[in-house]
């Protein structure tokens, strides 16, 4: 039996879970109000303050890090790599310390600074599964139409390919609906097309304002009514939902529609609508093959979306749903399959 520790930040709260093998053995969801966090100017100054109520945690568990036998930390803004599970090394500390890499910054970058820490100090291998900017896109898939702006790659990865082991299909259409949306096309396990789902690409989602009208954008930029990080922040964080109707919580918004609020069941047919468009397109990158769709995430608990979805898409494949994601456990299996030698771990460069 292994006893793997996983270690998952986001940006509000750090989750970290024991498990023995595939059984959970405990979870814990440390939050984090806005006050705890102002001090800190950017995320990666929360690297002391993050580990320190870890390693107060399971101290209150009786967790003898001594004893384990791998450390997962979920996995950040590094450069581009295939999926699969990763050694976390020294290279890939430097790379998730740099910034200028994505011109981003990201909770998850924590998970494997503090895992490759805890690794090291007990001498226990740390690894990362299937990370925010995992590329396995196909050249075409690459060219955006303006030489000096390649199409990347940078999409739930982590619950997308969990979802996607689970799931009887060679050609597979994957919607991960979360603060984000990403929608993949899959062939063999590979994800050869994805929208950028933190930036610029795909359906608006609760908090991302997706792809937006080239000329309209540029000239927002330069109207001077906000700093790039002002815009960023608009685009990434507070976009989609947020904008429209102040919330990001789709039960809310379900709530304001039984209710009779018509603004709000236009805005959340909107995301539903321009979900399913995504859908078709990579119908269209599948050359019409496709096996199954697949909606998971958050909102794939949401009765009301899934059903605007599923009429829109369901003449192209049939429609599974698995709602959540079980994204600690999708940690600990790619942990286990290394250390059970079911596959070998990657090494990053």
């Amino acid at each position: 039996m292994f006893k793997i520790l996983v270690i998952n930040p986001g940006s509000t709260s750090t989750k970290l879970a024991l498990f023995n093998d595939e059984e959970m053995v405990f979870e814990e969801n440390i939050a984090h109000n806005p006050d705890e966090l102002k001090p800190f100017k950017k995320i990666k100054d929360q690297y002391s303050f993050r580990k320190e109520l870890i390693l107060g945690k399971l101290e209150k568990h009786k967790v003898k890090l001594d004893e384990l036998h791998a450390v997962v930390g979920r996995g950040g803004l590094m450069r581009p790599l295939p999926g699969g599970t990763y050694k976390i090394n020294k290279k890939m500390v430097e790379d998730l310390e740099d910034e200028s890499i994505w011109q981003l910054e990201h909770a998850s970058n924590l998970g494997c600074l503090i895992a490759h820490e805890i690794g090291k100090k007990f001498s226990i291998p740390a690894f990362t599964v299937d990370p925010v900017p995992t590329d396995e896109m196909e050249p075409v898939a690459r060219i955006s139409g303006f030489p000096e702006i390649e199409r990347r790659s940078l999409f739930h990865a982590l619950n997308v390919k969990a979802v996607a082991r689970n799931v009887a299909g060679e050609n597979l259409i994957i919607a991960h609906m979360g603060g984000g949306i990403s929608v993949c096309a899959l062939r063999g396990g590979k994800v050869i097309d994805v929208n950028n789902a933190l930036l610029g690409m795909g359906p608006f989602s609760p908090q991302r304002a997706g792809g937006l009208p080239i000329g309209d954008l540029v000239r927002l930029c330069y109207s001077g009514k906000y700093k790039l990080e002002e815009l960023l922040k608009k685009l990434t964080k507070e976009g989609g939902l947020i904008a429209y109707l102040g919330t990001d919580s789709v039960p809310e918004i379900e709530k304001s529609i039984e209710n009779g609020d018509e603004k709000a069941a236009l805005v959340l047919e909107a995301m539903a609508y321009q979900t399913a468009k995504e859908i078709a397109a990579c119908a269209s990158v599948l050359e019409g093959h496709v096996d199954a769709i697949v909606l998971t995430g958050g909102i794939a608990k949401s009765g009301l979306v899934t059903e605007k979805i599923i009429k829109r898409v369901s003449f192209i494949a049939k429609v599974l749903i698995y709602p959540g994601e079980e994204e600690m456990k999708a940690l600990a299996r790619g942990a286990l399959r290394v250390l059970k030698a079911e596959e070998k771990a990657k090494e990053y460069s």
